[in-house]
């Protein structure tokens, strides 16, 4: 499609206060849900997350539903992890969604497969996130990861992920700047609870100039809390707010309520916000306007 590059998501970095959001393909071909969620958000968030393999579970490509989502009037990010692929096919992939005019890429090494729906699945693994954002750069320049001129080249908005929660903060930064210094153009969170971390690691991070988006995970019980904490690597819903689900008797209206004074918080600290909506999108657009962020442009 004609996608207006006043909306490209590249455009706003450094210029907004920016909200992405986060989207799985269906395991299987139904897209009720990811059009559903197309619909719902499609002219409030600044581009659109499509996961690839999150948490090593098989689902559909993510370059087929990220083509779908920029087809529906919206600027997706294709999610690109090292676990599946050899440097062979995550040069083809990407050369592939710049044809197909995906523009934005977030980079990443993947979860292992042994925690995901597929545990006997062997992993590749052939090169991690850092060199696949080198990879992009020099697919950029006009050249493959062997040298290899390329005939036509293309065009990324080259994003990476970062833990502001990181227990060692010293290595979290080496870890930041060195994407920084590979190409990252902007930057997605893990789950920010408690903003004293966030704020500690972007008064290190400011000075490089580059766009940090806090993730904002939609907590739907003091259950899935627990089991996150438990399980997902990098989130820790602290207890204060696990009581508050426990003791809510409408666990919509609490999700509600507590996204929105995350948000208020993170305002003034990060440069924007990545929503991990977690199958409640249909929360999103009250959710952005009582946060304060509602916003509406043509899709």
């Amino acid at each position: 499609m004609n996608f207006p590059d006043a909306n490209r998501f590249e455009q706003k970095l450094g210029k907004k206060f920016l909200v992405t959001l986060e989207v799985n393909p269906p395991k299987g071909t139904d897209l009720t849900e990811i059009l559903a969620a197309v619909r719902q958000v499609g002219g409030l968030v600044d581009a659109l997350n499509v996961t690839d393999g999150s948490g090593a579970i098989m689902r559909a490509c993510s370059l087929a539903v990220a083509k779908l989502v920029l087809d529906a009037g919206v600027d997706p990010i294709l999610q690109m992890t090292c676990r599946d692929r050899n440097r062979l096919a995550l040069q083809a992939d990407l050369l592939g969604a710049a044809m197909l005019g995906i523009r934005n890429v977030l980079v990443l090494t993947g979860d292992d497969p042994k925690s995901g729906d597929h545990p006997e699945a062997k992993p590749v693994f052939d090169i991690n996130s850092a060199t696949l954002m080198q990879v992009a750069r020099g697919l950029i320049q006009g050249k493959d990861m062997a040298g290899k001129a390329l005939t036509g080249s293309p065009r990324y908005c080259i994003g990476a992920a970062a833990d502001c929660g990181a227990k060692d903060l010293e290595v979290e930064l080496q870890k930041f700047k060195a994407k920084v210094d590979g190409g990252a153009q902007f930057f997605q969170t893990q789950a920010v609870f408690d903003t004293q971390p966030l704020r500690a690691f972007m008064q290190r991070a400011t000075p490089f100039n580059t766009p940090v988006l806090a993730g904002i995970l939609l907590v739907k019980s003091a259950k899935m809390a627990r089991y996150m904490n438990e399980h997902v690597w990098g989130i820790h819903v602290p207890d204060a707010l696990m009581a508050r689900f426990e003791q809510a008797k409408d666990a919509k209206a609490e999700c509600v309520a507590v996204t929105v004074e995350l948000i208020k918080a993170v305002r003034g600290i990060a440069d924007g916000i990545h929503l991990y909506a977690l199958g409640w999108e249909s929360l999103v657009p009250t959710i952005l306007k009582e946060a304060g962020v509602e916003r509406s442009f043509v899709h």
